[in-house]
């Protein structure tokens, strides 16, 4: 049976205006022009290039040219940092600020202890969740994108193959992240564990190091594209 990937109602970042639902697409979909903007809204590339222009006069997106074949470069448009803060961050200064504090006072072993304990104790919630969840394994992905989105790492999931593809459009904790690479290594096994024996996850793109989302390859271990 089929799993729909519609969003949840506890969705944390529900756009609520044509301009949040241009971010919104935006952040999910990579830079846009007006017109691919407007078929995704059912709207005309005007109506949609006039609510880039308010975000823009917001300084929310920013636009830039990219050549794409013969004839004048495409305008396309993505989210500032400005753009991107409109997002879900879990309280960023306030984490840093204690990550650093623990890193020098009680040193890198205690700060690994702290990211191995947020790690069992979302590894029990998880699997609480999943546990309920299809034996096949579409169904744990479909229920593992439903947690993280509404965690608010706007996730969503896609078949390819033997495969399955979860995709992160925004990192909810991602200053955390980088100022401690041990959230991310974290994350991998955490996949792991609650997608079961049997299953191999790897990172395709990172947001940490320099990609617009996180997104990772799923595939049981007979999947020779997958790899560890």
């Amino acid at each position: 049976m089929p799993h729909p990937q519609s969003d949840p109602p506890s969705d944390p970042w529900s756009p609520r205006s044509a301009g949040d639902r241009l971010l919104l697409l935006l952040k999910t979909r990579g830079p846009q022009t007006a017109a691919e903007l407007g078929r995704a809204l059912g709207v005309t590339a005007e109506a949609a290039r006039q609510q880039l222009q308010r975000l823009a006069d917001e300084g929310l997106v920013v636009a830039g040219t990219t050549a794409r074949g013969p004839g004048r470069p495409a305008l396309r448009f993505q989210p500032t940092p400005a753009g991107d803060a409109r997002f879900p961050d879990a309280h960023a200064d306030l984490m840093v600020q204690l990550i650093q504090n623990l890193r020098s006072e009680l040193g890198e072993a205690a700060l690994d202890r702290l990211v191995e304990a947020r790690e069992r104790s979302t590894r029990a919630r998880y699997l609480a969740e999943i546990a309920a969840a299809p034996e096949d394994l579409a169904g744990r992905v479909a229920d593992l994108a439903a947690i993280r989105r509404r965690e608010g790492y706007l996730a969503d999931w896609s078949r390819d193959g033997d495969s399955f593809i979860i995709c992160e459009h925004h990192c909810p904790i991602s200053a955390a992240a980088r100022a401690c690479a041990g959230f991310c290594r974290a994350e991998l096994d955490l996949f792991r564990d609650v997608l079961g024996p049997g299953v191999r996850v790897e990172r395709l793109e990172h947001i940490r190091s320099g990609d617009r989302r996180c997104a990772y390859r799923i595939a049981p271990e007979t999947d020779a594209r997958a790899v560890a």
